[in-house]
């Protein structure tokens, strides 16, 4: 089904068509994703916030680090933490050499749910490139860092 059937409209100029499209398969793919994490009582983005401190491998990250490597850049990182560690997944600390800076860890508790909830998004990731085989996908990757740099020069 083409984007024009879905969104039931007229043929669209090309570019248009793929901006819509775009956007629509976004939604479409976070959607799947959303509904992998629900389970766990988690959104895409504290998803994200968990994987970026995964990723500092025990060293500490700032706000502005988090909010930096976001999939999705968002101005409310301070909220999302805040509910991490409320699930006691993080835990915020004021460093011993700097009284200014914040900086956040990453639990143990929230390492071990970070790792259940690993396999439902990659079970939700393969339902959403099912269609596609890999040549497509590194085909299809390749098309969107291409879009992505020429827009971002």
């Amino acid at each position: 089904m083409t984007i024009e059937d879905q969104i039931q409209t007229a043929p669209l100029p090309l570019s248009r068509k793929l901006s819509i499209n775009l956007l629509y398969t976004a939604n479409w793919a976070n959607d799947i994703l959303a509904e992998a994490l629900k389970p766990h009582d988690l959104s895409l983005q504290q998803f994200n916030v968990l994987r970026i401190l995964r990723g500092q491998k025990g060293k500490p990250a700032n706000l502005s680090t988090i909010n930096d490597r976001m999939v999705t850049k968002m101005s409310n990182t301070t909220r999302l933490v805040d509910k991490l560690i409320k699930k006691e997944f993080v835990v915020r600390e004021v460093c011993p050499s700097n009284r200014r800076k914040v900086e956040i860890l990453i639990t143990a508790k929230g390492l071990e749910s970070l790792q259940k909830m690993d396999e439902a998004v990659a079970t939700a990731e393969d339902k959403i490139t099912a269609q596609l085989n890999s040549n497509e996908l590194e085909h299809l990757n390749n098309l969107l860092n291409t879009l992505r740099t020429e827009t971002n020069n």
